[in-house]
C-alpha cells in the first residue's frame, strides 16, 4: 500500500555496482535495469561500476562510496549466492553501521511468487553506513526487478508514508552521472 505525502520529490544520487565474473557493461542486464528504474523514478546515477567477484575489491569500492558525499544509495547486484566465488554479503556486512533486517526478509517473501522455495537461497541484505543505504541484490535481472518494484521504489521516495529511507540518508554533493 503506497501512501504519498504532498511534498516535492527529492531525487537521490544512486551508485550501481555489478559483481560478476562473466558480464560486461554491454551484457549487464541487471545493472542496466537498476539504472533504467532509478532514472525513470527521477533519481540520479552517481556512478556505475562492474567488478569481478573479489571480496576486497567489492569492499574497497563500497567503502569509497560510503566515505564520499556523492552517493546516498549503493545498489549492488550479484555475488549473493552460495558458490565459492560469491562474496558480496561478506564484503559489505562489516561496513554497515546498522543492518536493515527487514529488507532481506521482505525480498524473500515477495520472491516466493516467482521462484518458490528457492528464495531461501537468497542472501539479499541491506544496511546503513555513514548515511548511505547499501542494498545487496541477487544477480538475476528478475531479482533486481522484484527488489526495485517491490521495495526500493517506495523506500527511496521521500513521499512514501508512513516511512522511507530518505530521511536517514546523508545530504549529497551534486553529482554528474558517471557510467
Amino acid at each position: 500500500m503506497s501512501h504519498k505525502a504532498d511534498a516535492p520529490f527529492v531525487p537521490l544520487n544512486i551508485a550501481v555496482l555489478t559483481v560478476s565474473d562473466t558480464r560486461t557493461l554491454d551484457t549487464d542486464t541487471s545493472g542496466q535495469l537498476l539504472v533504467d528504474r532509478l532514472q525513470a523514478a527521477g533519481h540520479q546515477l552517481a556512478a556505475r561500476v562492474l567488478l569481478k567477484d573479489d571480496l576486497y575489491k567489492i569492499r574497497a569500492q563500497v567503502a569509497t562510496w560510503i566515505a564520499e558525499d556523492e552517493a546516498q544509495v549503493v545498489l549492488i547486484t550479484g555475488g549473493t549466492g552460495f558458490t565459492g566465488r560469491d562474496s558480496t554479503p561478506e564484503a559489505v556486512t562489516c561496513l554497515l553501521d546498522k543492518q536493515v533486517d527487514g529488507f532481506g526478509e521482505l525480498f524473500r517473501q515477495i520472491s516466493v511468487a516467482d521462484i518458490g522455495t528457492s528464495t531461501i537461497q537468497s542472501r539479499a541484505l541491506a544496511g546503513l553506513a555513514n548515511g548511505t543505504l547499501v542494498c545487496c541484490l541477487p544477480g538475476s535481472t528478475n531479482a533486481c526487478r522484484t527488489a526495485w518494484d517491490g521495495i526500493l521504489a517506495e523506500q527511496l521516495d521521500n513521499r512514501h508514508r508512513p516511512c522511507n529511507f530518505v530521511a536517514h540518508l546523508k545530504a549529497a554533493a551534486p553529482c554528474e552521472s558517471r557510467g
